[in-house]
Order: C-alpha cells, then sequence, then structure tokens
C-alpha cells in the first residue's frame, strides 16, 4: 500500500486541466442572471422520457457533467414534477406515455413550462405517428419552447432555456 501511495505522489496528478468553452461561459452567465432575478437562484427541470432512443437524455446527462457542469448555473434537475418549474420532454409521444405526461403535468405547480426537446418531441420524428406513437409532444400538453436537434447539444439546450428565461409573456415566479 505504501509504494502505490509513493507512486502516486511522484507521478502528481495525471488529468488534464479543464478548458472550459468562453462562448459556453457566457451563456451559462447570462442563463444564471436570469434564473436568480425570477426564481431567485434556483430553476428546477423534471426530464421526461416519452419514448425516445435517449440520444436527448445523454445530451441531458452532459449538462450535469464535471465539464458543463450546469448546476452551478443555477439550474437543478429534480425527481419529482411537484419540485419542478420546467417539464422537459424528450422522444415521440409515446401512447403509453400520454396519461404519464398528462398526470406529471397536472402535478406541476404554476407558473409551470414545458420544453420539448429534439426532433422527435417536435413532430414524432422517424417514428411520426403510428400505432405505438402519438406524434408531438404539443399533441398532448402545451409546449412553451421547442428546442430542436437530433440530439440537441448541451450548448443548444441551454440556448433554449435562456430563451425561455427571456420570455416575456410568462409570469414571475
Amino acid at each position: 500500500m505504501d509504494r502505490v501511495l509513493k507512486n502516486i505522489f511522484r507521478g502528481g496528478i495525471a488529468t488534464e486541466k479543464i478548458a472550459r468553452d468562453a462562448e459556453f461561459e457566457a451563456l451559462g452567465t447570462r442563463v444564471q442572471r436570469h434564473v436568480q432575478r425570477r426564481f431567485r437562484g434556483s430553476l428546477a427541470i423534471r426530464a421526461v422520457d416519452a419514448g425516445s432512443c435517449n440520444g436527448c437524455e445523454l445530451e441531458i446527462h452532459a449538462l450535469n457533467n464535471a465539464f458543463y457542469a450546469v448546476e452551478r448555473f443555477g439550474i437543478h434537475f429534480v425527481a419529482s414534477p411537484r419540485h419542478a418549474d420546467v417539464l422537459l420532454v424528450t422522444g415521440p409521444m409515446g401512447r403509453h406515455m400520454q396519461a404519464a405526461l398528462r398526470s406529471a403535468y397536472a402535478a406541476t405547480p404554476e407558473p409551470k413550462w414545458v420544453v420539448a426537446m429534439g426532433v422527435c418531441s417536435m413532430n414524432g420524428g422517424v417514428f411520426g405517428e403510428s400505432y405505438a406513437c402519438g406524434g408531438r409532444v404539443a399533441d398532448v400538453v402545451p409546449v412553451d419552447l421547442e428546442i430542436p436537434g437530433c440530439p440537441p447539444t448541451p450548448a443548444t439546450l441551454l440556448k433554449g432555456l435562456l430563451a425561455l428565461l427571456q420570455n416575456p409573456d410568462k409570469q414571475e415566479a
């Protein structure tokens, strides 16, 4: 054990320093200002998978990893729609998920926003409308913002959230 520790101390830190993107940092700072002003520092998002291929979920998880670390901008993902300000819906609207999405929407307190993330949630994507797929999310619950992409990048997702926060039509919390 001592030999292993000596090798670690002798070798030093082996990981690279994070070179953050200046554009993403500036975007995050703008988001943080809006979150601070409208939500007193914390925007809670509940991600709802309505039948996606998990491509969008991977990008959502990337927002929470050590590189993007979106929580430092005041954006938090929560486990319950009862604690959420935003429902972030991914994937085509599977028929089996329609009732679940309506329940999550009803459980989200006012004022609430719904964001359709990815092409599939916007129009059904390659799945369209079939026996198993109901098409777009807007046919089930009202959608306030659509973020295109297959899947949208973390920066695109953050830009969409900024556009949502800048929307003057919604009541302030």
